[in-house]
């Protein structure tokens, strides 16, 4: 019996080998060669000539990072990739958890309404970025017209993202419009977790609203939490349609977070060395972004 139990166990982990080895292959063959080819040609002048010649590139060192750092482009591009990344994750979880829970209440109309709320996620970005464009629009926008009716007519020419104070915000509403409800649908899912005993009970004892939230429904809700922040880290930290369709990088470089400097420095100036560099300190700091926030917020998981 047990010589049979561990023929079928082994027969298991064989079979399921065997399901892993398709992805596996794929992962492989396109993110896992694609990236060690970019690591090693940010080590390359690789520019236009080597690109009509065909040539291969020269191996430079650390050219390409020391030109970028004495250039003054990296670390404005850091910093921006950090507060748009920060700022839209932050009141991504905040809207995104207060829309779990009301949706998750007896209210009516709840399906419909997490129908209704799911459509710019399935939007595309780019479509999405037009469409905020549009109400951002400084001469006929509906944002424009919003915002002369809130000031009593004072603020006639509001040019959202013409202006290096406030593009960065506008393309940051167009991410939170996007990218919230998936937020939700998560958070979401992770309250079905949520004992509704307990919840009785402890409201029962006295317990108000915001204790109720902290001590029960938080830690019960930690793993998809984290699950939760991890994939908007990662999807934030990588967004660059938005950017491009909306903004260019501009103006002034207020919006040019490290996906727009690499592709600039790729595919607008030809030095695909200078981009894979970008690529490269792009990948290493959502690395370790994403490393730093599993440490500091352990998964705890309530029995």
């Amino acid at each position: 019996m047990k010589g049979r139990l561990n023929n079928r166990r082994n027969g298991d982990r064989l079979f399921s080998a065997v399901l892993l080895i398709p992805i596996l292959v794929l992962s492989i063959a396109f993110i896992l060669i694609l990236i060690v080819e970019s690591i090693f040609l940010s080590f390359q002048d690789y520019g236009s000539k080597n690109l009509i010649s065909g040539k291969p590139g020269v191996w430079n060192n650390f050219e390409n990072y020391k030109d970028l750092f004495r250039s003054g482009k990296i670390i404005p591009s850091i910093l921006i990739t950090f507060k748009f990344v920060i700022l839209v994750v932050l009141i991504q979880f905040i809207v995104g958890m207060a829309l779990a829970l009301i949706l998750n209440s007896n209210i009516k109309g709840a399906r419909f309404l997490r129908s209704v709320m799911m459509m710019p996620w399935i939007v595309p970005t780019v479509i999405s970025a037009l469409i905020w464009m549009w109400i951002f629009q400084p001469q006929y926008g509906i944002f424009k017209y919003f915002v002369s009716v809130i000031t009593g007519g004072a603020v006639t020419d509001f040019a959202m993202l013409n202006n290096p104070q406030t593009a960065l915000w506008g393309v940051i509403i167009a991410a939170l419009w996007k990218l919230t409800p998936l937020m939700t649908l998560l958070l979401l899912a992770g309250l079905s977790n949520v004992p509704t005993d307990m919840l009785e009970a402890a409201k029962i004892d006295g317990a108000n609203a915001p204790t109720r939230f902290f001590k029960i429904i938080v830690p019960y809700m930690s793993p998809v939490i984290k699950v939760s922040v991890t994939m908007s880290i990662i999807e934030n930290f990588k967004q660059f349609p938005l950017f491009w369709t909306m903004t260019g990088g501009g103006p002034n470089d207020a919006t040019q977070t490290l996906a727009v400097l690499s592709y600039r420095e790729a595919f607008v100036s030809f030095d695909h060395g200078s981009g894979a560099a970008v690529t490269t300190i792009w990948l290493v700091l959502m690395i370790l972004v994403v490393w730093i926030f599993n440490i500091a917020f352990p998964k705890e998981e309530m029995d």
